[in-house]
């Protein structure tokens, strides 16, 4: 039976650009009318990602890399098991340029002499780990100076590619151009942050002194000027829990270590962007999560199409639960889909009307994960 897992979290940052846009200006949009600060769906993804690297909450075996330099990978492992550099490169390339059902995945030397594939390939360690193995036991012909790759070793190489149990895969999936069987259909959907209120631009104007200048020299030395905003955003994303379990090869037990480090991690991760500048630490005040089985996902961003206004007795936050929760009740009524098991956990002074109340994350993730063991019985 299909669990779907939803997120909704109502997070106040101070003034910050933590998503820049071309021209160093931080993402909006317009929704409703007026312009709304905005931090995209692969900003919100990549700092779980990152999240997850910092924090130690996955093995290095169930994660998996976004790059160009596979060959330099490869042939990192290949070193390590004895191997000649040269060959080593040499072999790494002849395997990945051989793959490919449609057309082969080219790999080309940029200017600092970086062996770089064409396209951002996403693939976990362990099918990393798998191709260097194969390289290895199959080192005589992918040496070779006249290259002829069978079948059946081209067939052992792809074969490699099943996402390798990474978690990240399996939550945000992947597309392989040249090899498109091999694509894995994303088991999380995540929106656009987007603020609950409307925004305008603001400027610093600053200016920095050469500290060895002479005293009689006055004036600044470098001036320039850095947008930002502040505001109080509203992020939802959606997780199908058997298509989760699916990408990680029906592993249960890793399925639910996964989900715990990514609730944990889409809850404190937060976008890296002139951090050094602003230092937008600011964690979430509300958090809803809803487990329903066999619904549609619900996002309750129109609940702010008309802009939030704070006043005297609300906060912007606080305004924005009581907007979010009276939508939620309004679809409920209109749709249906109420039942389930909702945990809310709500910092601020209004009073959630919703679900069962928890008092901390670490309260929250243990009812979630009891809730989801209950029902999957394991």
């Amino acid at each position: 039976m299909k669990h779907l897992l939803e997120i909704h979290i109502l997070q106040n940052f101070a003034p910050s650009n933590l998503n820049r846009d071309d021209t160093g200006s931080p993402k909006d949009a317009f929704f409703g009318g007026v312009r709304r600060a905005r931090i995209s769906s692969q900003c919100l993804k990549r700092a779980v990602r990152m999240y997850f690297r910092q924090s130690g909450l996955l093995d290095d075996q169930h994660q998996a890399e976004r790059t160009k330099r596979l060959v330099k990978e490869i042939q990192d492992r290949l070193v390590a098991k004895g191997k000649d550099p040269d060959q080593a490169e040499q072999a790494a390339i002849a395997a990945i340029t051989s793959m490919g059902s449609q057309k082969q995945l080219k790999v080309t030397k940029n200017k600092w002499d970086e062996q770089l594939t064409d396209y951002l390939v996403f693939l976990g360690h362990q099918e990393i780990d798998a191709l260097a193995r194969i390289i290895f036991d199959h080192w005589e012909i992918l040496t070779a100076k006249k290259l002829s790759v069978s079948k059946e070793l081209k067939d052992k190489l792809e074969n490699c590619l099943d996402g390798g149990k990474a978690i990240d895969v399996a939550l945000f999936g992947r597309m392989l151009a040249n090899l498109p069987e091999k694509n894995q259909d994303a088991a999380c959907q995540v929106a656009h942050a987007i603020s609950t209120h409307a925004v305008e631009r603001e400027f610093d104007f600053y200016t920095a002194v050469d500290d060895l200048k002479p005293d009689d020299n006055a004036g600044a030395d470098m001036i320039g000027t850095v947008e930002f905003n502040s505001a109080c955003f509203y992020r939802y994303a959606a997780l199908d829990l058997e298509k989760l379990r699916e990408n990680l090869q029906d592993d249960t037990e890793l399925m639910l270590k996964g989900l715990e480090a990514f609730l944990r991690a889409i809850v404190k991760a937060k976008p890296s962007g002139k951090q050094n500048s602003f230092a937008a630490h600011n964690d979430p005040e509300y958090i809803a999560v809803t487990i329903r089985q066999n619904a549609d996902p619900r996002s309750l961003a129109n609940a702010f199409e008309k802009p939030v206004r704070p006043d005297r007795n609300q906060s912007l936050t606080e305004a924005s639960v009581e907007r979010l929760e009276a939508k939620w009740q309004r679809l409920a009524e209109a749709y249906g889909q109420n039942d389930g098991h909702t945990f809310v956990l709500n910092l601020t002074d209004y009073q959630s009307q919703l679900g069962e109340p928890v008092k901390s994350l670490d309260a929250l993730l243990s009812r979630i994960l009891e809730v989801l063991r209950r029902e999957l019985g394991v």
